[in-house]
C-alpha cells in the first residue's frame, strides 16, 4: 500500500484517509449492498471469517486486495470478529447517489470494540462485558471499569500491582486501556484486549472535567471519589474512549460508584481459580459453583448473581437484609410464584442502554413493552412482603402506566428485526402514517374506482388508466375516441393509435401514491425516534426498575437453591472464628451418585490452624474447599450447605491448592507454588481464611519439609490466620505439640484385602498412613510396578530409623513420627546443601578471629573472647 495517497484513485484516497484515523481497527467500507475491506484488513478478515480474498483493479499501480460481506449480514460477521478480539469501524455512505462530484462521501457511523459493544449479537447474555482503564499515579493504582450495555460505571484505587491483578481477575475486562509509555506493561501479559492510549488521556484534571460534565455536577464529592486522583484519571480516559467509539453522549451513564476494598471479601486470582467459581481448572463451566448456583430466570439476574459471586461483601447489614429476604421467599414456597414472571421479562438493562445509545431495534421496544406489562404483577406481589430488602425493591419496581400504554399502542405485537422496511408502528397509532399506508396499499382500489367513475361520466366504455415510469399515471383513449375526451382531460402524450391524458385528480393521486411508501417509512422512522425520546425521558427510574428486578431474580434464585438443596442460613458473628456442622461441598455433592459425607469444622482463638493429613483421594481438598465456599456463600448473603454455620469476620480468602506451571512466563510448578505461598504469607491477617495444600512438594524432601514446616509455623505464630494446612509430610503433625492453637485432623480410610476404602470422614488426630501404593493400584499402575514398590518400601522403612540417626534433618522429627514418612537413602557422609545465594565474603566471626593474636592473650582474656564470639555467632 503506497504511502502517497495522491497516486491512488479518489475513492481509495477517501478510504485511506479514514483508515489513517483508525490504523488498529478493521474498516468496513460501504459500497452499495456490501461492506468492503481493503489491503491488510481484507487479508486479516478473509483469514478470520473464512471469506474469499480477491484482487480487483489497481490503485497506485498495485492490485487492491479486497474482501466483502453483504450489508444485511454484517452483524454476524462483526460479532465473529469481536470474539476474535478485533475492533471494527463501520463507514456508511452519506448523501444521494449522483448528487455530488467524485465518489460518494462516507463517514464513520460507529466503532465496535470488544469492550464497548451493546448489541445482543455481540454479547454473552449471562456475562458482563466490561471496558476497563488502568493507570498508576504517585504509587497509587487507579482502576475504572464500565459496562456499556447496562451503564454501570465503577472506580477504585489500589495500593499495589498484586491487588490490581486480583481485581482484573475478578472483573475480567474485554478491553483494558493503559498509558502507552509505562514500564509495567509487561505485568499485564495475558490480559485480554490490551489497548495503549496516549499518556495525556490519563490526566487527572482533564478526567475530573470530563466526569463532572458527564454527570452534570460541580465536583465528585457526591460520588465519593473527589480525593481519588488515580481513579479519576482512569475514569476520564475510559469515558473519552467510550464517547469516541459510540459517537454518542452516553446519556445512560448517570453516576459513578466507588468499590471500597474494606467492604469486600478479597479474593486473589489464584483463589478464584482454585475455588472454580465460574470455570473449572479444565475450563468447564457446568461443574462449578456458578453452574450449581445459577438458576436465575433472567439474563439480568444471572449477571448480578455472578457479580455477587465474584465480589462477596463484608457489610453485615446488607448480608442480613439478603438473608431476611431469602427467609421470607422460602416460607410457603413464596419464590415459586415469581418463577414464570421472571422468566417472561426481557433484558431491560441492555434494552435501555441501546435506547440511550440510539441503537435500539424494534424488538427492543417490544421487549420493554412486555416487561412493563408485567410490573403491576410484581408490584402487587411485593406489596405483601415484610422483609426490609423486598420492601425497598418494591419502591423501585413501580408501574409506569403512561409509558406502558404508549408502547402498547405504538408497537405491533411482533415487530420485524430492523426498522429498514417499516412495519413497526401499529395501525391506528398515527393518522398521517395510516393515510400514507392506505395510499400505498390501496392504490389499486382507488384507481379502479376512479376509472369506473370517469367511464360513467364520459360514456366511453373503453377508457382505461395506465402507468409507465416515464409518464406516470394516465387515462388512455383510442384516436377515434379522443374527440369525446371530457373537458377536464389534459393531453399528456400522443402515440400512433392512442392519446394519453392526465387530470388534476389523477395527478394529485400520483404525487401522493408514488411517494407514499417512502414517506410512510420516513414517518415511521420519526415515530420510532419519538418513542426512543419518550423512553429516554424516563431512563433513570427505568434503570432503577431493571436493577431491582435483577436483584429480585437473584434473591429468588438463592431462595430456590436453599429450599431445594437443603441449605441453612449461616449465623454471622462479630467475634472471629468458624463453626460449621455437617458442612458439604456444594458442587461435589451434586455430582456424586452416592450420599455425600458431611463434616464438621471448628476454628477459633483456641484452635486457629488444622493440620490436615490423609491419603490422596481421601477428601482433603474437598474438605478445605468446601470450607472456603461456605464462607464465600455466606458473604454473598446466601444460605450454605451445612446443618449449621457460625461465621465470624473474614477479610480475605487465600488458597494454595494443586500444582501447575506457568510456561508463558517461564515459571516452574514449584515457582508458581512458592509465589502463591509468598502472597499468602505477606498478606494474611488474623481474620483471613487460609487454605494451603501440599506446600513444598515440588522440590527435594528436606527442602520441601523445611519450607512446609516454616510456612505452617509462620501462619500459626505470625499471621495467626484461620488456616487449613494439608500435608503429606507426617513430621508436621508434631506442630500441635509445639505451637498453641494448632490441631491435627485426618481424613479416614481403611484397607481391606489390599485395597483402600476412602471413608471421607474428618477425624481428630494425624493419619496413620498415606496409602500411596493402594491409590496407585486404583489408578491402574501395572501390578509388577506395585509389587516392586512394596519391596522397595520395605527396604526404605527398615532404613528410616538409621536415617534419622545418621542424617541430620532440618527439623527434629518427633518420636511418634510415622514409619511411612517419606525417607531418603542414608549417605555415609552427607555434605551440606550449597546455598545459591551465599556470598564469598568472610563472616563477622571470621573477621574477629583474623585479628586475634592468641600468644598475647591471658587465660582470662581468652575466656572472655570465647564468650564474645559465642554471642556474636
Amino acid at each position: 500500500m503506497s504511502s502517497d495517497n495522491a497516486q491512488h484513485t479518489p475513492m481509495m484516497q477517501q478510504y485511506l484517509r479514514i483508515k489513517a484515523e483508525h490504523p488498529n481497527e478493521l474498516v468496513f467500507y460501504r459500497m452499495g449492498d456490501f461492506y468492503e475491506l481493503f489491503f491488510d484488513d481484507a487479508k486479516k478478515a478473509a483469514r478470520l471469517l473464512d471469506i474469499t480474498l480477491t484482487a480487483r483493479g489497481k490503485s497506485a499501480g498495485a492490485p487492491i486486495a479486497m474482501a466483502g460481506i453483504p450489508y444485511h449480514a454484517a452483524e454476524n460477521y462483526i460479532a465473529r470478529l469481536i470474539r476474535h478480539g478485533e475492533s471494527v469501524v463501520v463507514c456508511e455512505q452519506v448523501g444521494e447517489p449522483g448528487a455530488q462530484k467524485g465518489p460518494m462521501e462516507r463517514q464513520v457511523a460507529r466503532v465496535v470494540t470488544p469492550g464497548t459493544v451493546s448489541d445482543d449479537a455481540f454479547l454473552d447474555e449471562r456475562r458482563d462485558t466490561l471496558l476497563a482503564a488502568l493507570v498508576c499515579l504517585n504509587s497509587r493504582w487507579g482502576l475504572a471499569y464500565l459496562d456499556m450495555a447496562s451503564g454501570r460505571f465503577n472506580v477504585q484505587e489500589l495500593a499495589d500491582l498484586e491487588a490490581v491483578l486480583g481485581e482484573l481477575a475478578r472483573i475480567q475486562p474485554a478491553e483494558l486501556l493503559y498509558p502507552e509509555d509505562v514500564a509495567w506493561r509487561d505485568q499485564l501479559e495475558g490480559q485480554r484486549g490490551l489497548r495503549a492510549r496516549l499518556p495525556w488521556h490519563f490526566d487527572r484534571d482533564s478526567g475530573h472535567r470530563q466526569l463532572c460534565q458527564q454527570f452534570a455536577v460541580h465536583d465528585l464529592q457526591g460520588f465519593g471519589c473527589e480525593t481519588m486522583p488515580s481513579a479519576i484519571a482512569a475514569a476520564g480516559a475510559l469515558l473519552v474512549y467510550a464517547r469516541e467509539t459510540q459517537r454518542n453522549a452516553l446519556p445512560h451513564l448517570r453516576g459513578i460508584q466507588v468499590d471500597n476494598a474494606h467492604d469486600m471479601l478479597a479474593l486473589d486470582a489464584a483463589t478464584r481459580r482454585n475455588l472454580e467459581l465460574t470455570h473449572t481448572l479444565a475450563g468447564d463451566t457446568r461443574s462449578t459453583l456458578a453452574g450449581i448456583l445459577d438458576q436465575t430466570r433472567s439474563a439480568m439476574g444471572s449477571r448480578l448473581l455472578r457479580r455477587w459471586l465474584h465480589q462477596p461483601i463484608r457489610r453485615r447489614e446488607v448480608l442480613l437484609w439478603r438473608q431476611q429476604a431469602i427467609d421470607e421467599l422460602i416460607s410457603d414456597h413464596a419464590w415459586d410464584a415469581l418463577t414464570q414472571p421472571l422468566a417472561d421479562m426481557g433484558d431491560g438493562e441492555r434494552v435501555l442502554s441501546r435506547v440511550a445509545l440510539r441503537s435500539a431495534r424494534p424488538r427492543d421496544l417490544a421487549r420493554l413493552r412486555d416487561l412493563l406489562a408485567l410490573i403491576p404483577e410484581f408490584s402487587a406481589w411485593l406489596s405483601m412482603r415484610h422483609a426490609t430488602r423486598l420492601q425497598t425493591l418494591a419502591t423501585h419496581i413501580a408501574p409506569q402506566p403512561a409509558l406502558a400504554e404508549l408502547l402498547q399502542r405504538a408497537v405491533v405485537e411482533a415487530p420485524p428485526a430492523v426498522l429498514r422496511d417499516g412495519g413497526v408502528i401499529a395501525d391506528g397509532f398515527d393518522a398521517d402514517l395510516d393515510e400514507l399506508r392506505g395510499l400505498s396499499s390501496n392504490a389499486g382500489d382507488y384507481l379502479l374506482a376512479l376509472e369506473a367513475k370517469e367511464r360513467e361520466n364520459s360514456g366511453i366504455a373503453t377508457l382505461k388508466i395506465g402507468y409507465n415510469r416515464v409518464s406516470g399515471y394516465y387515462f388512455e383513449l383510442s384516436r377515434l375516441q379522443a374527440e369525446q375526451a371530457p373537458a377536464h382531460f389534459i393531453r399528456r402524450q400522443t402515440l400512433k393509435n392512442v392519446e394519453r391524458y392526465i387530470t388534476s385528480e389523477l395527478k394529485a393521486f400520483e404525487d401522493k401514491a408514488l411517494s407514499a411508501s417512502a414517506r410512510a417509512l420516513a414517518r415511521e422512522k420519526q415515530l420510532f425516534e419519538d418513542l426512543l425520546d419518550a423512553i429516554t425521558a424516563k431512563l433513570t427510574p427505568l434503570q432503577a426498575l431493571c436493577e431491582a428486578l435483577a436483584e429480585l431474580d437473584a434473591l429468588v434464585c438463592l431462595a430456590e437453591r436453599a429450599d431445594t438443596l437443603n441449605w441453612v442460613c449461616p449465623t454471622l458473628l462479630e467475634t472471629p472464628g468458624l463453626m460449621i456442622e455437617a458442612g458439604r461441598h456444594p458442587v461435589v455433592e451434586r455430582l456424586l451418585s452416592e450420599p455425600f459425607t458431611a463434616n464438621d469444622l471448628r476454628l477459633d482463638d483456641d484452635q486457629r490452624m488444622l493440620v490436615v493429613t490423609g491419603p490422596n483421594m481421601g477428601g482433603k481438598s474437598t474438605y478445605m474447599r468446601q470450607t472456603a465456599l461456605i464462607v464465600l456463600l455466606a458473604h454473598m448473603g446466601s444460605y450454605v450447605p451445612a446443618s449449621a454455620a457460625h461465621i465470624g469476620p473474614v477479610d480475605r480468602i487465600f488458597t494454595r491448592i494443586g500444582s501447575s506451571d506457568d510456561l508463558a512466563s517461564g515459571r516452574s510448578t514449584f515457582m508458581v507454588e512458592m509465589t502463591e505461598a509468598a502472597t499468602i504469607l505477606h498478606n494474611a491477617t488474623p481474620n483471613s481464611l487460609v487454605i494451603m495444600d501440599e506446600i513444598g512438594r515440588g522440590t527435594s524432601t528436606f527442602d520441601g519439609l523445611s519450607l512446609a514446616w516454616a510456612a505452617a509455623e509462620y501462619l500459626a505464630m505470625q499471621c495467626r490466620s484461620l488456616s487449613l494446612f494439608a500435608t503429606h509430610y507426617f513430621e508436621l503433625t508434631a506442630l500441635p505439640d509445639l505451637l498453641d492453637g494448632v490441631a491435627n485432623v485426618h481424613l479416614a480410610a481403611a484397607e481391606h484385602d489390599g485395597h483402600v476404602v476412602f471413608l471421607h470422614a474428618v477425624k481428630p488426630g494425624p493419619a496413620s498412613q498415606s496409602y500411596g501404593l493402594q491409590v496407585a493400584q486404583l489408578a491402574g499402575v501395572p501390578a509388577e510396578v506395585i509389587s516392586r514398590a512394596r519391596e522397595r518400601l520395605s527396604v526404605l522403612e527398615s532404613q528410616s530409623v538409621s536415617l534419622r540417626q545418621s542424617a541430620a534433618s532440618p527439623i527434629e522429627a518427633p518420636a511418634s513420627a510415622s514409619p511411612n514418612a517419606v525417607p531418603v537413602q542414608p549417605h555415609r557422609s552427607r555434605s551440606p546443601q550449597p546455598d545459591l545465594f551465599a556470598t564469598n565474603q568472610p563472616s563477622a566471626v571470621e573477621l574477629s578471629l583474623r585479628d586475634i593474636d592468641p600468644d598475647n592473650l591471658s587465660p582470662r582474656e581468652a575466656l572472655a573472647l570465647v564468650y564474645a564470639l559465642k554471642k556474636q555467632l
